[in-house]
């Protein structure tokens, strides 16, 4: 059965580093305490950049990559949960941008799910015949949402953009189905409150034990539902919310030689964009060699949660 594959990656980031140390001189805080409960010691803030722009800036880069002309795309999907815009879409907005013609586009919101949400989407797509050629993109202004004075919850947060394209794979072996789901009764862990001047809340020691028991089997899903083991896992790019929640998915579901992203490091917790962005900074360094089985899992409000196993371009 045909299917398809990520045929390149771009990502964009604005270029204001917010440090530890910045945020210290906002709120009750430190470098060290954030380090210790986050692994965060930089994040990136935009300044005057929109979605749209961060979106814009990493689809470019992916499209380019991938060699083709924008009339060549059929469809675009945007990820977010922090743009302002609900109509016309972001996608269609990028598409726009880009000079694409007449390609369907529309947004999705999972929350922190949403990419890998809108990424099995758009393979379903193009499995279907409906798209030969789509752009999937993460992007997320999760400053516009932060609550600068919640000193638990601002250390988190950082915006930013990862695109992908996915084109039609006559092998069937690019990306693996989709484990994906929610848990409504836990919706309240991660939310944006307060209708159109939404903030980010977020209880973080429910969602670290959801995290931290709950996300190894649907990892381990994702991995049979592609043919093959953990073990088999060559990179794990899950999303950047916190090193410890990382740490401890990894460790539990058992992959010693696999390259883990840890993006969250420098990037902060930025929401749909984080898998996308954390995925194209490890193949643009090399790390991750082409072809390499890659465990991509998101997730986060909702509770929700999507992923795949795909092939790196």
């Amino acid at each position: 059965m045909s299917g398809s594959r990520i045929a390149a990656l771009g990502h964009h980031q604005p270029a204001r580093v917010l440090t530890n140390d910045d945020l210290a001189r906002l709120v009750d805080t430190s470098d060290a305490w954030i380090r210790q409960r986050t692994g965060i010691v930089t994040r990136r803030i935009a300044d005057t950049e929109s979605v749209t722009d961060l979106a814009s800036a990493a689809a470019g880069k992916a499209l380019a990559s991938a060699g083709l002309a924008p009339e060549e795309i059929d469809m675009v999907v945007v990820a977010t949960c922090s743009a302002r815009d609900r109509c016309p879409s972001i996608a269609t907005q990028v598409a726009g941008r880009l000079g694409i013609p007449s390609a369907v586009g529309f947004d999705v919101n999972n929350g922190c799910a949403g990419f890998c949400t809108a990424l099995a989407t758009a393979d379903h797509a193009v499995r279907a015949g409906a798209a030969r050629h789509a752009l999937v993109i993460g992007a997320e202004r999760m400053s516009d949402v932060t609550d600068w004075t919640d000193r638990s919850n601002c250390v988190l947060l950082g915006d930013g953009a990862g695109a992908a394209v996915l084109s039609h794979d006559p092998t069937g072996r690019g990306v693996g189905p989709v484990v994906w789901g929610s848990d409504p009764t836990r919706g309240h862990a991660v939310r944006l409150d307060d209708g159109w001047q939404p903030k980010f809340r977020q209880e973080g020691q429910t969602v670290y034990r959801w995290a931290t028991t709950a996300l190894a089997p649907i990892a381990e899903e994702a991995c049979r539902r592609a043919g093959i083991t953990p073990a088999d896992l060559g990179a794990v790019v899950t999303h950047q919310a916190n090193l410890r929640i990382i740490e401890a998915v990894v460790d539990r579901l058992g992959v010693p030689g696999a390259v883990v992203a840890r993006d969250v490091v420098e990037s902060g917790n930025t929401s749909a964009a984080s898998v996308p962005l954390a995925l194209s900074k490890l193949v643009e360094r090399g790390e991750v060699p082409a072809g390499t089985p890659t465990l991509l899992l998101g997730f986060g409000g909702g509770l929700s949660w999507a992923g795949q196993v795909v092939g790196c371009p």
